[in-house]
């Protein structure tokens, strides 16, 4: 196929350079045939494996070339008529030896019998001025053999205008004969041209000398219609490379040879091992030339291609894309059943209900609404949420319209099941505008609407009634989470935003989305756009003059999301050194940290040193913390820090020795050459030794790219009034508050508040248990890529990458009056599968390669207290679990009929668990906590100390690990503000035995 290509080109190179009179393109001789030996191979395996161990097949044939028609009134218009025969299927791997699948099995029992009919009918190429300016084959050929046809005829030079094949022939088949025809695209001299061939419109360079020349394809900037997606952050994403690279021989101006080879290859950022390598070769030789028919009489060539045959009609050269028809395969409901004790509540930890779970979106990407809907509607409580994230991850029309049919919002019996929906669209890996459109139109199921406009949502959600805040905030979330917002959004959020609010939750909401759409749409370049610029100033105007006190954080929180240039730094400094009114603690640390973290200038970072010194005590040993964990972990700032502390006014024992117990640390989760894991934990007293906030920050790093995988911020305030104590200077009339902030995927969620006020704080208190509780269990789809790929040998090829995480989260707490200790303990248990897939199909045998990672991880943390005495010690420890990773790779070549060659490793090994470090402080304190202790006849006195920040710590793993808030808990009711319960109680009954 390919071959004929290439030998038509040796032909029409040689012709042009003998026949009198042509001067342009490539031509054959008259009454001569040309025979060419050709054959197409592929490999298949990992990114560094050798070919011999490859798995893969061989096509090879005789193709014949003659000159059927040339124009009397021009030799540069040509009808050339391309034959293949003598087709051979086999084994590239000659080592396989009898258990190769083609022992045995003739062509036609491998290729079929019409399918092989269909490979040797001829294809028409119609070239003008050695162009090829129609293709013709027969109807209806197999998509497949008009690719390999097409695949060939890209051998040669210039643009293929069109391509003549039979009606009505196999998808498969044509693509075979695109593979052929396209190798006719080659030119003699050097330069860089587009063309058109079965990779689609592609940019080509050219290196030509007297010998040979050098055609070089551009693939990535090939235009072609093929079905694909990917995960939008390139730390879960997939980097992809191809090349391809033709050399053609030339001998006394004939070309005699042709060698193509094409390759393409990826892997997973996130693991390296996760690898894959396509490699497609194509060579074409001349064997003989000898006399042929003559040539066809007439001037018009639409007359000789019907004398020829009337069944022949133009096709597009470009690769057509065909379907394998999968046999004996299982329905949906089948393969359900057969994975359905795997994704059970009780086995969410464990690796299989991750394979299970990804294996399921597959099939459920193939299926109909009709059979998700029986799925579904099969299905029993207990795995009916797990059944949901699968079905919302597959992100196709018959899986949305399924689900939405499925999930009744006018019903408040399966809130369970509708928040876990929501939260699946919110962290989908490629959302579109079909899945926005169906959560803004979520009254498309709530009643007989059906306008699909953005007036249709914002009528249906009435912000003034807190009476749907639920579909509000997914709304909302859906907003923020979108993946290409517009300007209308956000224009419809900010006039929400002006108006009035049945809940406050929501308001704090709208801004905090705001700002998540200014910046992805800044990313896309729409930073000009009127709506960006209002928002920008709503922002700044509202950290400026707010309505409320309050409002100063959520401001903040947006601003955050926003990450605003330049202009916003100003409002940030005039917060921090408080030049126009003065804040609390919590907001200028919080005002403090954006400016450190968006490349501070020199004079912010000596105006924030400075202040070292002249801060509350407790401030001080937060930004001097601050400081030396920039510096001790080399951050971004710590160069411009380095230059600054230069100077002696800035950097002194004076302003560096100040005491006090909050602190800030970062440290390395995992590290390699391209990769890094990183957490922080920062945490600020009052004066008084009560928590004011913790944060604890989990970030992964691929290169240059970052994900802020997840945060979360512990605030309290007002609580020395619970034991006596006296507040900060400025904080004296502050209400008895605690409260949380999340960020998931860069995206700042709105706080939640635990408890506001001595009443509720008591009556949580009262109302919660302290049995062991199962917080959070779900699956969730992290990484998701796939790409369709058409080679140039006509062949299709696929390249799939998942990965998927299943989060099981416990806490329990231990209490004891008699040794005056409490201890809780917070347990994160998921199980990671990643995979990576890559197939060559050719419609009658099929070579794949399948390499995939998995390990069943366990994250405790413990928080230790011990209220004996005054202040209370306190003890935090972060240990990983040791835990298996497990790698797999499966090779397999397969014939259409159900023959097949499968070959499988495995490797294992264990990873050792540790004990992650935290502040020097924690160390010193764990070390008195855990050091053998006398008998003590003390009387119980129990204030309400340091255990502030052990909420902190404890609610942040249960909240955050790593993606919590894309599923809902098993727990009928419980939400993100439900999380009080476990860590919470402990440091609650603390207050109670004191007060």
């Amino acid at each position: 196929m390919i071959l004929l290509a290439v030998l038509f080109l040796c032909f029409i190179s040689s012709y042009s350079a003998s026949v009198k009179g042509h001067t342009t393109g490539l031509s054959l001789n008259n009454d001569r045939l040309y025979t060419l030996a050709y054959s197409t191979e592929v490999f298949l395996d990992r990114g560094k494996g050798k070919l011999q161990d490859s798995v893969g097949f061989r096509i090879s044939s005789s193709v014949d070339v003659v000159l059927l028609w040339r124009n009397p009134d021009g030799d540069d218009d040509q009808l050339i008529k391309i034959t293949i025969k003598d087709v051979n299927v086999e084994d590239v791997n000659q080592q396989r030896g009898e258990k190769s699948i083609f022992k045995g099995k003739t062509t036609p029992k491998v290729i079929g019998k019409e399918n092989l009919e269909a490979l040797q009918r001829p294809v028409l190429l119609h070239l003008v001025h050695g162009k090829v300016k129609e293709f013709y084959s027969y109807q209806n050929e197999p998509v497949a053999i008009e690719n390999l046809k097409r695949g060939l005829a890209s051998l040669f030079s210039m643009p293929v205008k069109e391509f003549y094949s039979y009606q009505n022939e196999p998808v498969a088949i044509e693509n075979l004969k695109r593979g052929l025809a396209s190798l006719f695209q080659m030119q003699l001299s050097s330069g860089t041209a587009n063309e058109v061939d079965i990779s689609g419109n592609c940019k080509v360079t050219y290196q030509a000398n007297q010998e040979k020349v050098l055609k070089i394809k551009a693939l990535d900037s090939c235009q072609i219609v093929r079905s694909g997606f990917t995960t939008s952050n390139p730390v879960l994403g997939v980097s992809s490379k191809a090349t391809s690279v033709t050399t053609y021989k030339i001998e006394d101006s004939f070309v005699t040879a042709v060698l193509a080879e094409e390759t393409h290859a990826f892997g997973m950022n996130f693991l390296r091992s996760i690898t894959g390598k396509i490699v497609s070769k194509q060579k074409l030789e001349l064997k003989t030339t000898e006399a042929g028919p003559r040539l066809m009489p007439g001037k018009q060539v639409a007359a000789v291609i019907k004398a020829v045959d009337s069944k022949y009609m133009a096709i597009p050269i470009v690769g057509q894309v065909f379907q394998r028809e999968c046999k004996q395969c299982p329905s949906l409901l089948e393969h359900w059943q057969s994975i359905r004790q795997h994704l059970l509540p009780d086995n969410l930890s464990k690796a299989e209900a991750v394979r299970s779970f990804l294996a399921f979106i597959q099939h459920l990407r193939t299926a109909k609404k009709e059979e998700i809907l029986q799925v579904l509607k099969s299905e029993k409580k207990e795995v009916l949420p797990q059944l949901v994230d699968a079905v919302t991850s597959a992100q196709t029309s018959d899986s949305l319209e399924a689900i939405l049919d499925f999930l009744d919002f006018k019903s408040d019996s399966s809130i369970i099941l509708q928040e876990r929906f929501l939260y699946a669209c919110g962290f989908a890996s490629h959302p579109n505008e079909e899945v926005l459109r169906a959560l803004i139109l979520v009254d498309a199921v709530t009643s007989a609407q059906t306008s699909d406009s953005l007036e249709a949502i914002l009528d249906f959600l009435d912000f003034k009634s807190d009476s749907s805040i639920i579909l509000q905030e997914r709304f909302l979330y859906a907003c923020g989470f979108a993946s290409h917002p517009n300007e209308e959004v956000l224009r419809a959020l900010i006039s929400k935003f002006k108006g009035p609010f049945g809940s406050n939750d929501i308001r704090e909401t709208v801004m905090i989305i705001i700002g998540a759409l200014v910046r992805k749409l800044c990313q896309n370049e729409d930073c000009k756009l009127k709506a960006v610029v209002e928002a920008k100033k709503l922002i700044l105007r509202g950290l400026e003059k707010p309505e409320k006190k309050e409002d100063v954080t959520m401001y903040l929180l947006a601003l955050k999301n926003a990450l605003l240039p330049e202009g916003v730094k100003k409002t940030l400094n005039r917060i921090y050194h408080q030049n126009r009114k003065v804040h609390e603690k919590t907001v200028r640390t919080a005002a403090a940290s954006v400016i450190l973290n968006n490349n501070p200038s020199y004079m912010e970072v000596k105006n924030i040193l400075l202040s070292i010194g002249e801060l509350p005590k407790e401030m001080n040993k937060y930004m001097l913390s601050i400081i030396q964990d920039i510096l001790r972990f080399k951050m971004p700032a710590s160069k411009m820090v380095r230059r600054v502390l230069k100077e002696m006014v800035a950097h002194n024992y004076d302003r560096f020795s100040k005491s006090g117990s909050s602190s800030a640390y970062t440290g390395y989760i995992d590290r390699s050459p391209h990769a890094a894991s990183t957490y922080s934990l920062d945490i600020l007293y009052s004066g008084s030794g009560i928590l004011r906030r913790s944060n604890l920050n989990i970030f992964q790093y691929i290169g240059k790219a970052g994900l802020h995988g997840s945060q979360v911020v512990i605030e309290a305030q007002g609580l020395e009034t619970l034991i006596a104590a006296t507040p900060d200077e400025g904080e004296e009339n502050l209400d008895s508050y605690a409260g949380m902030s999340a960020i998931l995927f860069d995206v700042q969620l709105r706080p939640v508040t635990f408890f506001n006020g001595y009443s509720d704080l008591m009556s949580k208190m009262l109302s919660a248990s302290g049995d062991p509780v199962s917080v959070v269990k779900g699956l969730i789809l992290l990484t998701d890529h796939s790409q369709e790929l058409q080679l140039q040998s006509g062949l299709k090829a696929n390249m799939e990458a998942q990965g998927g995480l299943a989060i099981d989260i416990s806490g329990a707490m231990e209490f004891s009056l008699w040794y005056r200790e409490s201890k809780t303990r917070v347990k994160n248990r998921v199980a990671v599968v990643l995979t990576g897939d890559i197939t060559v199909d050719s419609s009658f045998v099929k070579a794949g390669l399948e390499t995939s990672a998995e390990t069943e991880a366990g994250m405790e943390f413990i928080s230790t207290v011990q209220f004996s005495q005054y202040p209370f010690l306190v003890c935090m420890q972060m240990d990983k679990e040791e835990a298996p990773f497990r790698q797999f790779e499966t090779k397999y070549e397969r014939l259409s009929t159900g023959r097949g060659h499968v070959s499988r490793k495995r490797r294992e090994r264990l990873v050792a668990g540790c004990e992650f470090p935290l502040h020097q402080e924690n160390s010193d304190m764990c070390r008195v906590v855990f050091a053998p202790q006398p008998e003590s006849t003390g009387t119980l006195f129990s204030p309400l100390l340091a255990p502030r920040w052990a909420i902190g710590m404890d609610l942040l793993f249960v909240a955050v690990s790593p993606f919590p808030l894309s599923v809902s808990s098993p727990l009928a009711g419980l939400r993100l503000d439900s999380f009080i319960s476990v860590s919470g109680i402990l440091t609650i009954f603390e207050g109670f035995l004191k007060s």
